[in-house]
């Protein structure tokens, strides 16, 4: 109970911070959260809480969002328990542990950032305290190799992939503590955070062995990354048509999930990209015990056309080169396999790792040894053969090529090397396949930044780049200057420098740089196995040198960047974040790059990679947030309006916004939307880029249109039976509905949208927002007025003027401007329209009074609600007698119908009423027989250019 409390005091005291409001520029009072559907996916048991989707069993510090933040000393548990049917469901159970914190024996404790308990000053700064089941139980801590490197170099940017892979290492980014104290106390601290690398896993799919019967010679090969809850995926197959969907299973056949292929959703054929997110705890055991299998979904195979076992494989990490290896006899069905190859870290070894199925004779005995010829071919001449034997137990083989020539390891990188596994004996049996660059989903990018720069600059500039490594060996680039003060004299491609003032360039890019444009593109042609390999080891780096700055005034190492499920990645460059495009500039060391896209729904998905931040000179203490991520507009006399996306602590940053308004939507449209990074030292933003995403996107984040088809992709990929016997699915309308989708309906497609939420279809009206003009139109094919499309400037200089001037608020809680005296219910993000307060825009001093309604007192014995968004309740109405249903009901005659909470006679028609908007005067609903029918008021078509609905306000007429 005392907890209860606690959560609900927090949430109250949330709500009110929010109401007050100021006609002046907001303070950033509240981060508004990107809406992270928190609705479990393919109907996995978890907890809702803040927004937010928890597996079982898994824990947090609850986030109230500022000026509150997290809620460190209470511990949110995802308790698994069952609900009356049976089913696995989740319990959320908060905890305050302040009361278990151990007593200071320190006369003056200090209170460190990220922790709950007090602790004496003089003690070295740990972590912060673990809490239950923490995340970074089992980290281990690794040190990174020497380089003698002499210190003026800068070396703060590099993560190399040597030495931190480790089977059992868990996933997340590793907070560690670095201080100094002297005999006064607490000195100095500075928050270093350490990326640890993801687990990751391995499956070869085939149509064999038992239990199913071979089908097809189709071969697959999965990669899987585990990070945090989220299980990506990047799966190469050959001789398979397209997968329609992913299906993951338990060892009994159980299906856990259902991944839905998008024919867009890769970045080259034969591939497909993926993600599973919010992975429970008991299926992430599964995972890490082998015991999940993975399967491929296609229209011939219903069942599954490929199946594999999802394994721990110690060559994934350093895979650089890889093959599927397919049957030389297609009659030959289930026979598969995949080679991963990697070189030597100074020689010009290759070492090589063959899984195969289907090679050995179905029944032969474990132990019984084949013997096995492996050889790497060019252009039908062998170059390398290695023997070995194998056996049913242990058909994998691992070897190690010595000693590659040039002209090996340049046929190596450019796919023109098969690698070929063959049996021997009376029952030979051979597969075969190309090697080339290892294929992923994920994108190779990189942010250059002064503060990565051998010698450090702070000058607001920042490079861009995003790369493609082809399987033919070429490799692709764009790199993106901006805000350099001199001119760029250099564009190279280089390793980590071994000693002072010896940079190793691999290639320049400086040809391909124009000026004009500010962007290097072409492809380098022939870069060598080595290079490939450091490539996507992460160990390359891109350096920009300058007419002031010839060392090089930016640098950015390169770095593959996970799938993230974000399309535009694969087809558009990234804006650019830099101090540069601050309005005053910023002389700032970071640097950054977004990409942003609006989807059919328009939801503003967006992706944010950052540099340099979070790193003081000055030995200061860092352990507040690296940034702050913003999007806003800019008006005609430099009049901001931003909207708080997200903080973050790492230096990426993702979500999706549902619920942009249209003046923001417009703006994107415009290319006068920017993108902000904000920081303790620049909080009025560090890093800008500007935003432009062309669009016909309307308020309230939807695009309806009479004859606009359904808004989910739920059930535009979800086959009709499944839908049928989900237990989460609605009926409405005469169609089956996917929990979680959202459409228009049939009585109203202009100004309704339904939604599924577990077996129950919820309607409401489209709430139109309050627009910033005096001339407004409404035209026929939507749904709420917009704004008229202005001949000149006046209107904006006349709107500026009032809102300079203090002749409206501004209210924080739905960003909106209210005219002076305007009393509205507030509509406050995630709480919805508060029905229990009443705002008032005091015109002369430009403030926002909210009070609480006052209900009238009820004579009755049970009043009730109405609605159940009304705020007071009313005594009940008499409810209509209808005397003659009970005899209708058992009699021949027309039924009745039950509409909410009222009953109609046959032939009897009325006016829906909605909540929280009243009566629906243009919708006619008539009961007939039973069966309830709604219609909206067709309307004559208008002649005129500005319609009028003054005396009508269901049809619009002309003036």
């Amino acid at each position: 109970m005392r907890t209860a409390q606690l959560l609900l005091l927090a949430q109250l005291l949330l709500l009110t911070q929010l109401l007050p409001g100021r006609a002046a520029r907001p303070k950033l009072t509240l981060p508004i959260r990107p809406d992270t559907d928190p609705l479990p996916p393919g109907g996995a048991a978890g907890c809702a809480f803040g927004g937010r989707f928890y597996a079982l069993d898994e824990t947090w510090h609850p986030d109230l969002g500022e000026p509150f933040g997290v809620m460190r000393c209470v511990i949110c548990h995802c308790e698994p328990q069952r609900n009356r049917r049976g089913k696995p469901a989740g319990k959320v159970n908060c905890k305050n542990m302040k009361q278990d914190c151990p007593v200071p024996t320190c006369p003056r404790p200090t209170l460190l950032p990220g922790h709950c308990c007090h602790t004496c000053p003089k003690a070295l700064p740990g972590p912060p305290e673990k809490s239950p089941a923490s995340p970074f139980d089992t980290f281990e801590y690794f040190q990174d190799k020497e380089d003698n490197l002499d210190k003026p170099y800068n070396d703060r940017s590099y993560l190399s992939s040597e030495g931190l892979a480790r089977d059992d290492a868990r996933t997340g980014k590793l907070p560690v503590w670095v201080g100094s104290s002297d005999d006064v106390g607490y000195s100095s601290a500075l928050l270093i955070i350490i990326v640890i690398p993801s687990p990751e896993f391995v499956a070869l799919l085939t149509s064999g062995p038992e239990p199913w019967h071979p089908t097809s010679s189709a071969v697959a090969k999965a990669r899987f990354t585990l990070l945090r809850s989220y299980l990506l995926f990047s799966i190469s197959y050959e001789r398979l048509g397209r997968p329609s969907r992913v299906r993951f299973s338990d060892p009994e056949g159980n299906v856990l999930f259902e991944h839905p292929v998008q024919k867009s959703a890769a970045p080259a054929d034969g591939m497909l990209c993926g993600m599973w997110r919010t992975v429970s705890k008991a299926n992430v055991q599964l995972l890490r015990g082998e015991q999940l299998r993975v399967s491929l979904i296609t229209r011939a195979q219903p069942s599954g056309e490929v199946h594999g076992h999802i394994l721990k494989h110690r060559a994934l990490f350093a895979e650089t080169f890889g093959a599927i290896l397919t049957s030389s006899d297609p009659m030959h069905l289930g026979a598969g396999g995949m080679a991963m190859l990697t070189l030597s870290d100074t020689e010009n070894n290759l070492h090589f790792i063959l899984m195969a199925r289907g090679l050995l004779e179905p029944g032969a005995g474990e132990s019984l040894r084949v013997p096995l010829r492996v050889r790497i071919l060019h252009q039908g001449q062998t170059l390398r053969e290695v023997h070995a034997n194998i056996t049913a137990e242990d058909p994998d083989f691992a070897e190690v090529l010595s000693e590659l020539s040039v002209h090996e390891l340049q046929w190596l990188v450019q796919g023109q090397l098969r690698i070929v596994a063959e049996t021997e004996g009376r029952h030979a049996r051979q597969l075969a396949g190309t090697i080339t660059t290892r294929r992923s989903c994920d994108t190779i990018q990189s942010v250059l930044c002064g503060a990565d720069a051998l010698l450090p600059t702070k000058t607001g500039a920042v490079a861009s780049a995003k790369l493609a490594l082809h399987e033919n060996g070429t490799l692709e680039y764009q790199v993106q200057v901006v805000g350099t003060a001199s001119e760029v004299v250099g564009i190279t491609l280089e390793t980590k420098p071994r000693r002072k003032s010896k940079r190793n360039v691999l290639f320049d890019m400086t040809p391909s740089y124009k000026d004009g444009l500010v962007s290097a593109q072409g492809t380098w042609q022939s870069p060598t196995a080595r290079d490939a390999h450091m490539l996507l080891q992460n160990e390359l780096f891109l350096n920009v040198a300058t007419k002031d700055w010839a060392e090089g005034e930016l640098r950015g190492q390169v770095i593959s960047l996970p799938y993230s499920g974000l399309l535009a990645r694969y087809t558009e460059m990234p804006v650019v974040l830099a101090g540069q495009l601050v309005s005053p500039p910023v002389g700032s060391g970071a640097g950054g790059h977004a990409w942003l896209s609006l989807d059919e729904h328009c939801h503003l998905h967006y992706e944010i990679t950052v540099a340099g931040l979070g790193r003081p000179s000055d030995g200061t203490v860092s352990a507040h947030l690296h940034g702050v991520a913003e999007l806003g507009e800019m008006g005609a006399h430099s009049h901001q309006h931003k909207r708080l996306l997200k903080g973050f602590y790492s230096t990426e940053a993702q979500g999706v916004v549902k619920d942009l308004d249209a003046d923001l939507l417009r703006h994107l449209a415009q290319g006068s939307a920017f993108l902000q990074v904000s920081t303790k030292a620049h909080p009025h933003g560090e890093l800008r880029a500007w935003v432009h995403i062309p669009n016909r996107c309307h308020a309230g984040g939807t695009r309806l249109s009479p004859g606009e088809a359904e808004v989910s992709e739920g059930t535009k990929t979800r086959d009709l039976e499944e839908l049928k016997k989900d237990p989460n699915s609605c009926f409405f309308e005469g169609q089956h509905r996917a929990h979680g989708t959202h459409w228009a309906p049939e009585y109203d497609k202009k100004c309704s949208i339904c939604s599924c939420q577990k077996r129950t279809v919820i309607c409401d009206p489209i709430l139109c927002q309050p627009l910033n003009c005096t001339r407004q139109v409404h035209p026929e094919d939507l749904c709420c007025p917009i704004c008229e499309e202005k001949k000149t400037g006046q209107e904006d200089v006349k709107l500026e003027r009032a809102r300079d001037s203090s002749e409206g608020c501004y209210f924080d809680g739905d960003k909106t401007w209210r005219g002076s005296g305007t009393r509205w219910h507030p509509v406050v993000p995630p709480f919805g329209l508060i029905k229990c307060a009443i705002c008032t825009c005091k015109g002369t001093t430009g403030e926002v009074h909210c009070e609480k309604v006052q209900c009238p007192r009820l004579t009755c014995a049970n009043p009730v609600r109405a609605n159940p968004s009304d705020c007071c309740k009313q005594c009940p109405a008499p409810e209509k007698n209808v005397p003659e249903l009970a005899d209708t009901m058992q009699a021949d005659g027309p039924r009745a119908c039950r509409f909410g909470r009222r009953w109609y006679l046959n032939n009897e028609s009325w006016h829906p009423s909605v909540p929280p908007f009243g009566e629906m005067k243009c919708i006619l609903c008539w009961c007939v027989s039973g069966e309830t029918h709604c219609q909206r008021q067709e309307c004559p078509p208008t002649a005129c250019a500005s319609p009028t609905r003054k005396d009508n306000p269901c049809c619009a007429k002309c003036r």
